[in-house]
């Protein structure tokens, strides 16, 4: 069994502690928290399991890394406090661990990240032993791996477009949504995640993933925004009313350029009401999904649909990202210490987890 621990017990941090007790490789060892209110509880509760683990969660981080768990999957949100993160992700990586985390952006693609960054990682790496593998959770599979294996699929490839179409309204992080997104703020309010160079910073990596897996060379990465206002003030049932005239509706893309044509897309809509910007793509579902096409011949659209948590899109795209992310880890305990991305990493079968759950 590998020994591992979750750093973390948000969205993200709940589906790792589902998965990795759910695994029949891997054992729960600790779980780290920073709200000191879930200290003391045990895993299964923060889980939302129903049922307790018999871990219970600490902030002693000092305390669970002098045990040199062999796995940590890093759950600790990395969009604001990108340093901060880094600097655990080394310390568990100069402890021997092999780390699993959607929470360092720079390191999506790993071979064009910023030469200090990697530099410090691989410099861990020497020194401990551990590795790194680090995929999104937006979802890092859709980005990467699932449209590399459709357009193996096709006679010829013009174009590939991966995108995350989503109805925020049942989404359970406020912050993020109003401001961070920027749903609900005037039109003329700038959301963080669409400031120029932001979208490329955190979705460019997994471009050029894509293109290196096609054996093609992006020239740059462009960006475009689209903003659409609510027609009409709506209500939520998780974050309250949303105002008229605010904004209702999201659109971005990031878009390698092959051959000076916008080749490889990762498109994101967002939506806090299906009334807004209808004319954008949608899916058969009001809550969401993520689709990948590939524009060639033949055609080929595949939608992914998942829900977790009773039901949530948001959480089922969480869970399936950290699902990748948590069945990596037996692979990565038997490779060589390295530090690997989505191309290194095979996505293996669900071997011996058929009607095995523990929940």
């Amino acid at each position: 069994m590998v020994s591992t621990i979750v750093w973390g017990t948000g969205n993200v941090g709940r589906a790792a502690i589902r998965a990795v007790e759910a695994h029949p490789a891997l054992e729960l060892a600790a779980v780290l928290v920073h709200d000191p209110g879930k200290a003391g509880r045990d895993a299964g509760e923060l889980a939302g399991l129903g049922h307790g683990l018999g871990v219970t969660a600490t902030d002693d981080v000092d305390a669970v890394l002098a045990t040199r768990p062999r796995a940590v999957v890093y759950a600790a949100s990395g969009e604001i406090r990108p340093d901060e993160a880094l600097a655990d992700v080394i310390r568990a990586i100069r402890g021997g661990a092999v780390v699993v985390t959607p929470s360092l952006y720079a390191l999506y693609d790993q071979r064009n990240a910023p030469p200090e960054t990697r530099l410090s990682v691989l410099r861990a790496v020497a020194e401990g032993g551990g590795s790194l593998f680090v995929s999104g959770v937006d979802p890092g599979w859709g980005n990467d791996v699932l449209p590399l294996l459709i357009s193996g699929l096709a006679t010829t490839v013009d174009a590939i477009r991966c995108q995350e179409i989503f109805d925020y309204s049942a989404y359970d992080q406020e912050d993020s949504v109003r401001y961070l997104v920027g749903m609900g703020q005037p039109m003329d309010y700038e959301p963080p995640m669409i400031a120029p160079t932001v979208p490329t910073m955190v979705w460019g990596g997994q471009v050029r993933l894509i293109a290196r897996g096609l054996g093609v060379q992006v020239e740059e990465i462009r960006e475009s925004v689209e903003r659409r206002p609510l027609g009409a003030t709506v209500a939520t049932e998780a974050m309250g009313e949303f105002k008229a005239g605010t904004q209702g509706a999201l659109r971005f893309e990031v878009q390698g350029i092959v051959g000076g044509e916008p080749r490889i897309v990762v498109e994101h809509v967002t939506r806090i009401h299906p009334s807004c910007a209808p004319d954008w793509p949608a899916t058969p579902g009001r809550a969401g999904a993520h689709r990948v096409v590939i524009e060639g011949r033949p055609r080929i659209e595949v939608t992914v649909e998942a829900s977790d948590e009773g039901g949530n899109p948001a959480a089922g795209g969480n869970a399936t990202a950290v699902g990748r992310l948590v069945n990596a880890v037996e692979w990565l305990a038997e490779a060589e210490p390295g530090l690997y991305d989505a191309l290194d990493v095979p996505l293996r079968p669900a071997t011996g987890k058929l009607g095995r759950s523990r929940w």
